[in-house]
């Protein structure tokens, strides 16, 4: 599959990588329909990228909505061979916090949000790229689940982070295995410490100590970074069922 093909629904497409993917896919000729609880930024930011984007308002843990966004931006595309699941929150917090345990209540929407999201999307999207016609591979789609480097170095205050994005990374193997029999990949990206939005809410000195831990390029991912790589994976059908870390060949610290 080439890039300026892609029909794309990217999850949390309003900010962040989401909307890093959605401007990359655009600029070389796919088009991309934005799912985003952010109804006011998510309008703005498809209005932004032209008539090749769209959007549809999506609370990815509910299956109803889901499932109607998906069709939707299916109908919108007139096709859909790309989900991009970037829809997620940190969940920072603390098994015994100052204030108490933690709720499981706050766990559980973490888990919700970040990894039943994510299920959720890659079956509703798995149920319509099944009926595309076979590319030259017999291809007919590609998942991408965004994972974390916190998946395998979570720190401390990351439990309920952590354990939604090694989920992720794990449920990407069984996936590709079972529809592989339907021509779609599913692959997963780890990204280490980006500029995001939630990074640009710390301080410049808490940016750099950060940007200071990565071995090389010591400094902060750029989503467009973690854009490129979405590129590639759509494109060399070899990689399936796989976790990619794109992380500087950082490994966290305890905290």
């Amino acid at each position: 599959m080439k890039i300026q093909d892609a029909r794309a629904v990217i999850t949390g497409g309003a900010s962040g990588l989401g909307h890093a993917v959605a401007r990359h896919i655009v600029a070389s000729g796919g088009k991309v329909i934005l799912l985003d609880v952010q109804e006011g930024p998510g309008r703005a930011a498809a209005a932004a990228l032209g008539p090749q984007a769209g959007f549809v308002r999506c609370d990815v843990t509910s299956e109803a909505e889901v499932n109607a966004a998906m069709e939707a931006a299916h109908a919108q595309l007139k096709g859909l061979n790309l989900l991009v699941n970037c829809a997620g929150v940190i969940g920072a917090g603390r098994v015994l916090g100052k204030n108490g345990p933690m709720a499981g209540e706050f766990f559980t929407k973490v888990i919700h949000i970040n990894l039943i999201g994510t299920f959720l999307c890659d079956k509703a999207a798995a149920a319509l790229m099944q009926k595309n016609p076979p590319g030259p591979d017999g291809e007919r789609g590609l998942l991408i689940h965004t994972s974390s480097v916190a998946a395998f170095e979570g720190q401390i205050g990351q439990v309920a982070y952590a354990a939604t994005k090694a989920a992720v990374a794990g449920m990407t193997l069984p996936i590709a295995r079972e529809l592989a029999r339907f021509g779609i990949r599913c692959v997963a990206i780890a990204p280490g410490i980006f500029h995001t939005p939630m990074m640009e809410g710390m301080s410049q000195e808490v940016q750099d100590s950060l940007a200071a831990q990565v071995p090389f390029p010591a400094r902060l991912g750029k989503p467009e970074e973690f854009a490129q790589l979405v590129a590639s994976v759509f494109e060399i059908a070899m990689l399936n069922g796989t976790t990619i870390r794109l992380d500087g060949a950082i490994r966290m610290q305890p905290k």
